[in-house]
């Protein structure tokens, strides 16, 4: 019965982001104020019945209800109780579920909180976030189902992929999801104010921060699925260029670009055209991504690489989208004229060049990814576009707008002069430049990469509190730091966090130490400053697996270190074995142990990595994301905020 009633609710959520994607519209058009104001109450009615819809479907994977078919072929009596509430979204249909459910959620926060929007604005932002609604209920309505009933239900399910059953990826999916689809909500306000005619200052204010909740969302999203892939693939990597990991490292890039963007309409009413263009395109790429992993065009080892025609059907969405936001703003582009004139060397132009960087670093990022395919369709040749290529091309960009940011970051608005801000920064280049020579002397026979790395992250970070010491003033410092506004202190935090990992990412690929043998009992072996030992191999039986699990004692000029235990899982439900490294988490260092196969003179295959500042990569990532919650909590850039202090401009004084 619950499940019939949350497939009439996703029905019935349907009818009314068609009527929200319509009537206020046609509101706008004539200025009616009633069929404006009818998208506030649409809104959060849609949303009220795809969150039952989908509570419907989470209840039925949380009774192991295998009456409906995907219960059956995505989860299990057996499986812990996490992984069953996770397998609601672990699948295609589920995870198209919680897409509509977070294009619904903002949706209702914008009417919600919106008050302060011209009522014509306001009207137009909520139906183009509805028409989105409508294009991915009708996908998932007519050709990904997910109330489907089983004729004969089954005594039990075929078990939830193993490698999706880790907290790690339980989380990841609806962090990244609410980044995704929060780049819907910038491309509504894109769309909403070409239909307007008006692109202007307050336009600029109401979109940050959106834009910037989508992109602390991703960021989390994103760091989460890094660190599942470290520790969870047992390959001993944090990012391999999947095409799946570049999916959602696109729109990050693009949203960054049009966080910085949106400063400067805000700012100086100046970039209108290229914020607007940002948002269309971020939001595509979103889309893109959706594409990437579902109509199994590329192979990934976590793309749900569905059926080609689903993946059709995904196209006509993206060009409908894209494809008609760009023709429209290429009709509205003369109405918008920037107003803001800004020098050559001014904060303008720090901004200019650091979205030239992110939007040509997502570009390579996109022909890399997509590159075999056009060469098999179109040369019929099969090729391979691996790290190599992407770190060689891709790298050039970051290291520039690293050494760009804290110049840009301290220009004045309008006019500026470079010496002066050389100048204000001597002492941190000086500090980057002595740590940079002291690594090239403590480190022996390696690459500059680390040493480099460090110059770039001591760079970054030191100059983003350099920029709030200047801003503190000369008197009274530590009064006025504390004082500064969130938005500065989350800038310097945020900015320190891409530091942190770029010298982490740096300094992890010039000094890791890798180990790849046959380890026998009790034989000692060395990795790095380490001593491994073998000591057992035993197996055992988990909720829903049997685990062959290894015990390594390590240890450090003969004082123990750890004692780690390496698993190899086998799920005989799914049929699928998994690897599950163990890991030795230190400040400075991780030892990363994986047991492999048996062999035939009683050894077993081991693979041991000494990797040096793996934790800061994940560090960097929640401190760009702590540094985007400061800014997201500062009181300029609540609308509401504004609008009150507007309202009490306009009372007279008694």
């Amino acid at each position: 019965m619950i499940t019939e009633l949350g497939h009439f609710a996703l029905i019935l959520a349907f009818l009314i982001a068609i009527a929200q994607s319509v009537i206020p519209l046609v509101g706008a058009h004539k200025r009616w104020p009633g069929w404006m104001s009818f998208a506030e109450p649409a809104a959060q009615a849609q949303f009220f019945f795809v969150a039952f819809s989908f509570g419907a479907l989470m209840w039925g994977f949380i009774t192991s209800d295998f009456s409906l078919n995907l219960v059956t072929l995505n989860s299990h009596s057996a499986k812990p109780m996490l992984y069953k509430i996770a397998g609601t979204w672990g699948n295609h249909e589920g995870s198209m579920l919680l897409w509509v459910l977070i294009v619904a959620l903002f949706g209702a926060v914008a009417a919600l909180f919106g008050e302060a929007l011209p009522p014509t604005l306001r009207a137009r932002v909520l139906a183009v976030q509805a028409s989105i609604g409508v294009a991915f209920y009708s996908f998932i309505l007519f050709t990904s189902n997910p109330f489907l009933r089983l004729a004969v239900p089954p005594m039990d399910g075929q078990d939830l992929n193993p490698l999706l059953q880790d907290p790690g990826l339980a989380f990841h999916p609806p962090f990244l999801y609410l980044g995704y689809v929060g780049l819907s909500m910038a491309f509504s306000f894109a769309v909403g104010a070409l239909i307007e005619g008006r692109v202007d200052a307050a336009w600029g204010r109401w979109v940050r921060p959106w834009t910037l909740a989508a992109w602390v969302f991703l960021t989390i999203g994103i760091g989460l699925g890094s660190w599942w892939a470290y520790y969870e693939l047992g390959w001993g990597g944090f990012w391999f260029w999947d095409p799946v990991e570049n999916a959602s490292f696109m729109p990050w890039l693009l949203s960054a670009a049009l966080l910085h963007s949106a400063i400067v309409v805000e700012k100086r009413e100046a970039l209108k055209s290229w914020t607007i263009l940002l948002a269309i395109l971020a939001f595509g790429f979103s889309l893109i991504g959706t594409f990437i992993v579902r109509s199994g065009l590329l192979t990934s080892v976590h793309a749900f690489a569905n059926d080609p025609e689903r993946g059709i059907f995904i196209l006509i969405i993206i060009a409908a989208f894209t494809g008609g936001a760009l023709t429209l703003f290429a009709a509205r582009a003369q109405s918008m004229e920037a107003k803001g004139v800004f020098g050559l060397v001014s904060r303008e132009t720090g901004l200019v060049v650091n979205n030239i960087l992110l939007a040509v670093s997502c570009f390579v990022v996109f022909f890399g990814t997509l590159w075999p395919v056009v060469a098999e369709m179109a040369f019929d040749r099969k090729l391979s576009v691996g790290p190599p290529f992407f770190n060689m091309a891709f790298t050039p960009f970051m290291v520039a707008l690293g050494i760009a940011l804290p110049v840009g970051a301290m220009l004045p608005w309008k006019r500026g002069k470079l010496v002066r801000t050389f100048w204000q920064l001597r002492y941190v280049f000086g500090l980057a430049l002595a740590l940079m020579i002291l690594a090239f002397v403590l480190q022996t026979g390696r690459s500059a990469l680390g040493p480099v790395g460090l110059f770039l992250g001591s760079w970054m970070v030191f100059g983003a509190f350099a920029d709030l010491w200047m801003r503190s003033g000369k008197s009274g410092r530590l009064q006025r730091l504390l004082r500064l506004p969130r938005a500065d202190w989350g800038k310097a935090v945020a900015h320190s966090g891409l530091g942190i990992t770029m010298f982490a990412i740096a300094g992890l690929t010039a000094w890791e130490a890798e180990d790849i043998r046959v380890a026998y009992m009790d034989e000692p072996f060395e990795v790095g400053a380490y001593t491994l030992v073998l000591r057992d191999v035993g197996r055992e039986r988990g909720p829903n697996y049997f685990s062959t699990k290894a015990t390594v004692d390590v240890s450090r000029n003969g004082q123990a270190v750890a004692t780690l235990h390496p698993e190899k899982r086998d799920y005989p439900v799914a049929r699928m074995p998994t690897t599950e490294a163990a890991i030795e988490y230190q400040f400075l260092r991780d030892i990363y142990v994986v047991i492999g196969d048996p062999q035939n003179d009683g050894g077993w295959t081991m693979r041991t990595y000494i990797k040096p500042l793996a934790n800061w990569i994940w560090g960097g990532c929640l401190l760009m994301a702590f540094g985007g919650l400061l800014s997201l909590s500062d009181r300029r850039f609540r609308v509401a905020a504004g609008a009150r202090r507007s309202a009490m401009k306009g009372v007279p004084a008694e």
